[in-house]
């Protein structure tokens, strides 16, 4: 009997960059994914370090995309936020923030040790319903394209290594350690109940 696909969830802070370009690779394999941000309101580089452009959860990627062409288009061109944009809104509509997601997954991907953090607070502070397992794993990727690709493909590789395991609770230790002796990187990992 083939396992039902992976229910997949992968976090950064504004569910921009990172989460968006593992969720892109990870939906090109096949793979039941959805996206997540978890902070307070979304941020994109602006025309200074110290002048973010801050949006709402609610705001849509189509209208960050008009708001950054209207103000500047040359810039949000020249640093890849516009293609960035452009990509995310043929994913889904919009952001969507992590804590305001009840839907149950198999694994989290988060893509930093903050985020990380928050989300495995956020689970914690639920009423545990089903005490269904959901391993949260950190993969620490950094904030700009040519990483979050990098990073996206090193997740979409885990999650197959995982997807083909026969037994993931009793794997997944095993396999991360391989993991992190071939990336060369450390995973955080803890298992938290719906």
């Amino acid at each position: 009997m083939p396992t039902p696909p992976l229910r997949v969830a992968v976090v950064c802070s504004s569910n921009q960059n990172r989460s968006m370009e593992a969720h892109n690779i990870l939906s090109k394999r096949g793979f039941s994914v959805r996206s997540f941000g978890t902070g307070t309101h979304v941020k994109l580089p602006g025309p200074a370090p110290d002048k973010p452009n801050v949006y709402d959860f609610k705001t849509t990627y189509e209208q960050m995309y008009n708001d950054l062409l209207r103000k500047d288009k040359e810039l949000y061109t020249q640093n890849g936020i516009l293609h960035m944009l452009d990509r995310n809104k043929r994913i889904k509509p919009g952001p969507e923030r992590f804590q305001d997601c009840k839907d149950l997954f198999d694994l989290i991907l988060t893509c930093e040790e903050r985020v990380y953090d928050q989300v495995v607070e956020d689970l914690n502070s639920r009423e545990q319903e089903t005490c269904q397992p959901v391993h949260v794993i950190n993969v620490d990727i950094q904030d700009n394209h040519e990483e979050a690709t990098l990073g996206a493909f090193l997740i979409c590789e885990l999650c197959q290594c995982i997807q083909h395991t026969e037994d993931m609770e009793n794997e997944i230790d095993e396999l991360l350690q391989e993991f992190e002796e071939k990336s060369g990187r450390a995973f955080l990992h803890t298992v938290c109940f719906y």
